[in-house]
């Protein structure tokens, strides 16, 4: 009859898409894993996700955390957790992570010369790409943050289909050119199916620090207007402020090196709100 033909013809294409996608994977010892991303560069996301890191586990220090730099052509994480040098291998041909302020990371910038650009095509950056996330020993972690590269590209897609992923936090200035583009990012992880977390207001402010005016100099509450929109949820909004900036550039990131300054507490209040929206993990 013409309806088992249907449904055979359905069954016959339901194989061949799940053929297309590759099975998800959990990263062996990870018990959930948090991208931090942004649909535009320069808007301090890697800032942000190496502050995450070190903020969920100054929340609660029974926990561990490792952070991966999945951003291939600029990796910052090294320079940011002051770490250099060449990952140990195990007997088991794994990396180990290096480790610094108590979180395990990985990064390209351990395997590359400091200065050396990376030059590839796509195909050596997914493999690449895949190198760090199944070729790491990262022990036990109750979290890993991943930063992820600017974008919604193929470094993304790959992540966000090989492993399962608790949740996504888009990072943006209140600017109209990055809202645009943290738009797109937050719909591609919902297309994918990723859970967006919600979303940070970097550079939200900038104080004077001798006035103290504040300027809005990205523009006001643009990233609120976002979220009102998609319906999502401001975790946190982060100043424009010059010890952000310098504690990262030195390797000593403000909410370890300031853990009392307005810029630490606000990384913490949103390693909260992330705590808050993850599922239970499993036991």
């Amino acid at each position: 009859s013409s309806s088992s033909g249907d449904e055979a013809l359905r069954d016959k294409r339901a194989r061949i898409l799940s053929r297309g996608l590759p099975k998800q994977k959990p990263i062996e010892g990870v018990k959930q894993v948090v991208v931090v991303a942004s649909g535009k560069g320069g808007v301090g996301k890697s800032t942000t996700a190496v502050n995450i890191a070190l903020a969920l586990a100054a929340n609660d220090s029974a926990k561990e955390v490792g952070l991966l730099d999945a951003d291939i052509y600029g990796p910052s994480i090294p320079k940011m957790m002051n770490l250099k040098g060449n990952p140990e291998l195990t007997p088991k041909n794994l990396m180990r992570p290096l480790k610094n302020y108590g979180i395990a990371c990985m990064s390209m910038g351990f395997l590359i010369e400091e200065t050396a650009p990376v030059v590839w095509r796509g195909l050596m950056v997914m493999s690449a790409v895949e190198k760090l996330l199944r070729q790491v020993d990262w022990g036990q972690l109750d979290y890993l943050v991943i930063d992820m590269p600017p974008g919604t590209g193929d470094v993304q897609l790959s992540v966000s289909q090989n492993i399962p992923i608790a949740g996504a936090v888009i990072v943006s200035t209140p600017q109209d050119v990055a809202l645009l583009d943290a738009h797109k990012g937050a719909e591609m992880f919902r297309k994918v199916h990723v859970p967006v977390l919600g979303l940070v207001q970097n550079m939200s402010v900038f104080q004077c620090p001798k006035c103290k005016h504040k300027t809005h100099i990205f523009g006001a509450d643009g990233v609120r207007d976002l979220a009102k929109t998609l319906g999502l949820d401001i975790l946190g909004d982060v100043p424009l402020h010059i010890n952000i900036r310098e504690t990262c550039d030195s390797g000593q990131p403000v909410v370890i090196s300031q853990p009392q300054s307005d810029a630490a507490k606000a990384y913490l209040k949103i390693a909260m709100e992330i705590l808050r929206r993850l599922p239970v993990p499993p036991a």
